[in-house]
């Protein structure tokens, strides 16, 4: 596991930690920020070990489909998930951007509180995938942080909303 690459993404947020989870696991709260520049549709969210989380993002006439199964919840604290590109009918497939793009990704997202802040830590590591797959993995994780980084913009304005 150490061997391979990781994405590694940081935050802290001016808010309660129970507040930053219900921000990523409310079906209602999810779309407001995550996918940004898109519009983000949730089908499905089970929030429990083995339970899928199903999405859809359109922009411009273009439209992605996102299957997420959880590995772990632990509210709170953390979530664990396997995060991959799916088809309409939710079957894992090779990403339609990228063709070496890892088809899975385990994702680790922990919610540590610190004196009425959030700290957020989120880890992105290829999961079972090919030497190929590793490869696009590794000359992408510089360019990584330009979509995560506007979805956390959006995600501390809605919890500035959110406790206003």
């Amino acid at each position: 596991m150490s061997d391979l690459p990781t994405y590694v993404l940081e935050r802290v947020f001016e808010a309660p930690r129970e507040l930053v989870w219900k921000t990523w696991t409310d079906p209602k709260l999810l779309p407001r920020w995550y996918g940004p520049r898109a519009e983000t549709i949730i089908h499905r969210l089970e929030l429990k070990p083995r339970g899928l989380w199903l999405l859809e993002m359109r922009w411009g006439g273009n439209t992605m489909y996102q299957r997420v199964e959880y590995t772990e919840v632990t509210p709170p604290e953390r979530l664990v998930w396997l995060h991959s590109s799916s088809d309409a009918d939710w079957n894992i497939i090779p990403s339609p951007m990228m063709a070496d793009w890892p088809r899975v990704l385990l994702t680790t997202v922990t919610f540590a509180e610190d004196g009425g802040q959030t700290k957020m830590r989120l880890t992105w590591v290829p999961h079972e995938a090919s030497k190929a797959e590793i490869a696009c993995f590794a000359t992408a994780i510089d360019r990584m942080g330009k979509g995560w980084d506007a979805g956390m913009e959006l995600l501390t304005a809605l919890l500035a909303e959110l406790q206003a």
